[in-house]
C-alpha cells in the first residue's frame, strides 16, 4: 500500500511519455510509473524469499506455496447463465486437455472438498469463488459456503474471500437468502461482472438466457445496490471492441457504477494468449474486440475523464499487473492486464502459486483439470473408473 505521501495526481503522472504498456509488468512506462508512485505491491514472491513462501506437505510430497495464494473451488454444476463470447473458460488448449467448464460435481464432491480442505490445515490462503456462475444453483453455492466455512475451523488459514460473479443468483427467488450468506460468511468483496452501462449494449456482450433476470438494466441496477448494502461491491468490466472501449465509455461506466452502489470499478484487459491455445471462437473473439489497455489508458490519461484522479498504487502479480487509482467523488478505479503465458510459466515452475479444486476431485496447481495434480480425494474405485 502507497503511503499518503506518495499520492500524486494524474496530470502531474502524464509528464511521463505514454509509451507501450507492458505484456508483463517489465516495461519503461511501467518503470516510470513506479518511479512516481514510489513502490509497487508485489505479490509474487523472489524464488529465494523465505518468508513468502510456505512449505507444506500435501499428499505426502513437500510443496512450497507462494504467498499470498488463492483457493478456488471451482463452479460448474450446471451450464452458465450467460453465455459471453470472450469467456475464458471457452478457450481450448492446443494439447487437448479437458475442459474445467464441462465437468459437473456429483454427490461425493462436498465430502471431497471437505477433505482436500483437512489436507491443507495451517497453509495461508484467500478463497477465489469463481469458475462458471456459483451463484446458478442457490442450494449448491449454500452447501459451498457451509463446507468452506467448516473448513476454516480445522484446514487452511484463510485471509481473504472474495466471489465472482455475474449476479444471475442473486436476482433471483433466492437472492436475499445468498446476500445472507455472504455476510454470514464475511465476504471481503463481491465482483459483480457488468460489461457495458446501457442494458442493450451490455446483453449483446455477455448474452444471458432469456430466463435469467439479472439481464435486464432495471433488475441489475436493483440487484446491485442490495448487494452494495450488504458487501464491499465492485464492478468489474471488460474492455472489448462494441463495449467499452473510448474514454466517453469509461467515464459513464464510471458514473453509472457510482449509482448502482459500487465503491470500486475494476477495467480489465482481454488476457494475453500464448501460443498453447487452440484458434477457436473464443480466441478469435479476443483477437478481433481487444481493446489494448496500453492505449485506452493512454487515452483516458491525456482526457479530462481523468481529471481530478489520483495515482495510488501499482500491485506486480504472478502474471498480472494493475494500476490502481481514485477519482475526484472517492471511487477506487482498478486497470488490470494479465498474461497467460507468464501464468503458465510460474506454474511450470514446480512451486505452487494457484490452488484449484476441480468437480472430479482432484486439486492442482492450476486452471487445468489431470495436470499438476496434488492431492486426488476420490476413492480408489473411483479413480478406477475415471
Amino acid at each position: 500500500m502507497s503511503s499518503p505521501s506518495s499520492r500524486i495526481p494524474i496530470h502531474d503522472v502524464r509528464k511521463v511519455a505514454i509509451a507501450a504498456l507492458p505484456r508483463s509488468a517489465s516495461s519503461p512506462l511501467f518503470d516510470r510509473l513506479r518511479a512516481a508512485v514510489g513502490q509497487v505491491a508485489m505479490r509474487a514472491p523472489d524464488a529465494d524469499e523465505g518468508l513468502r513462501w510456505h512449505t507444506h506437505r500435501l499428499g505426502g510430497v513437500p510443496r512450497r506455496f507462494a504467498q499470498p495464494i488463492t483457493f478456488t473451488p471451482y463452479a460448474s454444476v450446471q451450464p452458465c447463465s450467460a453465455r459471453c463470447g470472450f469467456c475464458s473458460e471457452n478457450l481450448r488448449k492446443a494439447d487437448g486437455s479437458i475442459a474445467a467448464s464441462r465437468l459437473r460435481p456429483d454427490t461425493g464432491y462436498f465430502d471431497g472438498l471437505a477433505r482436500a480442505l483437512r489436507a491443507l490445515r495451517g497453509v495461508p490462503l484467500s478463497w477465489s469463488l469463481s469458475g462458471l456462475e456459483t451463484s446458478d444453483d442457490a442450494g449448491w453455492m449454500l452447501q459451498l459456503l457451509d463446507t468452506l466455512a467448516a473448513g476454516e475451523r480445522d484446514g487452511p488459514v484463510v485471509e481473504e474471500r472474495v466471489l465472482y460473479s455475474n449476479g444471475a443468483g442473486f436476482a433471483a427467488p433466492r437472492g436475499a437468502q445468498l446476500r445472507s450468506a455472504l455476510q454470514d460468511f464475511g465476504l471481503s468483496w463481491l465482483e459483480l461482472s457488468r460489461h457495458h452501462h446501457d442494458g442493450a449494449a451490455n446483453q449483446a456482450i455477455m448474452r444471458f438466457r432469456p430466463e435469467v433476470a439479472i439481464g435486464e438494466q432495471a433488475v441489475f441496477e436493483r440487484t446491485a445496490r442490495q448487494l452494495a448494502d450488504a458487501v464491499a461491491l465492485r464492478l468489474v468490466c471488460i474492455l472489448q471492441r462494441g463495449g467499452v472501449a473510448q474514454p466517453a465509455d469509461v467515464s459513464a461506466y464510471l458514473q453509472w457504477a457510482q449509482r448502482c452502489g459500487a465503491g470500486t470499478v475494476v477495467f480489465r484487459e482481454f488476457s494475453r494468449l500464448d501460443s498453447s491455445y487452440r484458434d477457436n471462437a473464443t480466441a478469435r473473439y479476443l483477437h478481433a474486440r481487444r481493446v489494448p489497455m496500453d492505449e485506452l489508458l493512454a487515452a483516458c490519461l491525456d482526457n479530462a475523464v481523468s481529471r481530478g484522479w489520483t495515482l495510488e498504487h501499482l500491485t506486480e502479480g504472478y502474471y498480472f499487473w494493475n494500476l490502481r487509482l481514485r477519482t475526484a467523488t472517492g471511487l477506487r478505479v482498478v486497470f488490470e492486464s494479465a498474461d497467460y503465458g507468464a501464468m503458465h510459466q510460474r506454474h511450470a515452475s514446480g512451486d505452487v502459486y494457484k490452488l484449484v479444486y476441480f468437480p472430479d476431485g482432484q486439486l492442482c496447481a492450476g486452471w487445468e483439470p489431470g495436470r499438476d495434480v496434488l492431492l486426488d480425494t476420490r476413492s480408489e474405485e473411483a479413480r478406477a473408473h475415471a
